[in-house]
């Protein structure tokens, strides 16, 4: 039984499972969203919080506990400079964790972690919706199936494309 023992071990010793964990969040701030097993991104996901947190508090010693931890000094910097003003409003969850399906090596299930970043929350999705409702329509793909199977296309002077419906025959 492994009560009270927190934390997964990866099938890993101490020091490669250190590695590992260091390299991904690395990773997930160099590139704001990356691939990895779901035991893996599960585990990633309170280290990552907490340099989150930690650049919120934007000290001088938050930000060398921050540069300890992490494996490119540029990355810590993006994290201080540039990504901790679009996590100021966010009390906690600046991560997401999707499933995308199973390895095909060895069947392992695999994720992708994301940074919330500003504008991406349900509000923004909700303002984003109502500019779109008032703003112009954006026309029809051509490779949608639905679109090449009810009429014809035409391209007009100002370079848009429309979809010309074909006329209904009145059963009289």
């Amino acid at each position: 039984m492994r009560h009270r023992r927190a934390g997964k071990k990866l099938g890993r010793d101490s020091a490669h499972r250190r590695a590992i964990l260091r390299n991904l969040v690395t990773s997930l701030f160099r590139h704001e969203e990356i691939s990895t097993t779901y035991a893996k991104a599960k585990a990633v996901r309170p280290i990552a919080e907490k340099m989150i947190t930690l650049a919120k508090r934007a000290d001088l010693h938050a930000r060398r506990q921050a540069l300890s931890y992490m494996m490119d000094k540029s990355v810590a910097h993006k994290l201080f400079d540039q990504m901790k003003d679009h996590f100021v409003d966010r009390q906690g969850g600046y991560i997401r964790i999707l499933k995308t399906g199973h390895r095909s090596g060895d069947n392992a299930p695999l994720a992708l972690i994301q940074l919330l970043l500003a504008g991406e929350g349900k509000t923004a999705r909700k303002k984003a919706a109502r500019g779109a409702k008032s703003g112009k329509k954006v026309p029809e793909k051509v490779s949608d199936k639905g679109a090449r199977s009810k009429g014809k296309m035409q391209v007009s002077e100002d370079g848009q494309e429309k979809i010309e419906k074909p006329k209904k025959k009145d059963a009289e």
